[in-house]
C-alpha cells in the first residue's frame, strides 16, 4: 500500500498570500503568523508575494488570477468577517469560502483559506494571534503541505 503524506518544506517554492484590507486590524497579524510560518519552513522573502484587496469578498477574484499567472505554488488567502446585526456575514463569508474553494478546483493550484468567520471582534483576536493560535500561519502550513501532496500525486506510477 502507498501512502501520501505531504512534506512541510517551503524552500524553492513561490507563495502568494492575498489579504482583505478590511479588518486589517486583524489580518496584518494574519499576514504575520503566515510569513513567519512560511520562513519556518524554509520560504526566502524573496519568495513570498503579498496582493491586497478591499475585503474578504474580493479575495477569490485576486486568488484566481494569482493562480493562473504560474508564478506561485501556492496562494494563501487571509481576510477577517466578523457577524454584524445584518446578514452581510453570510454572505460574505460564504461568498469567499465558495469562491476560493473554486480557485484551488479549477486552476489546480493549492489555495488555502485562511478567512476568520467570527461572531465577535475577541474571538477574531483569539484566533489571529492569541488564545486560539494563528489562523493564518495554520493557512500557511497547508498550503506547504498541499503542494507536497500535489507533488507526489502528480509521480504516481
Amino acid at each position: 500500500m502507498k501512502e501520501i503524506h505531504g512534506q512541510l518544506k517551503a524552500d524553492g517554492r513561490r507563495f502568494a498570500l492575498v489579504v482583505s484590507r478590511f479588518n486589517e486590524f486583524i489580518t496584518r497579524h494574519l499576514v504575520d503568523g503566515a510569513e513567519d510560518a512560511l520562513r519556518r519552513h524554509g520560504a526566502r522573502e524573496g519568495d513570498l508575494t503579498r496582493v491586497y484587496v478591499p475585503g474578504a469578498f474580493e479575495l477569490p477574484l485576486a486568488a484566481r488570477k494569482v493562480a493562473e499567472s504560474g508564478k506561485f505554488h501556492a496562494v494563501i488567502a487571509l481576510g477577517c468577517v466578523i457577524r454584524g446585526q445584518t446578514p452581510h456575514f453570510e454572505h460574505v463569508a460564504g461568498e469567499a469560502a465558495r469562491g476560493l474553494g473554486w480557485v484551488a478546483l479549477h486552476t489546480g493550484v493549492p489555495t488555502s483559506f485562511g478567512v476568520l468567520t467570527c461572531d465577535t471582534l475577541e474571538q477574531a483576536i483569539e484566533r489571529a494571534g492569541s488564545k486560539a493560535g494563528n489562523k493564518g500561519a495554520d493557512a500557511a502550513v497547508t498550503a506547504i503541505e498541499m503542494i507536497g501532496v500535489l507533488e507526489q500525486v502528480a509521480r504516481l506510477e
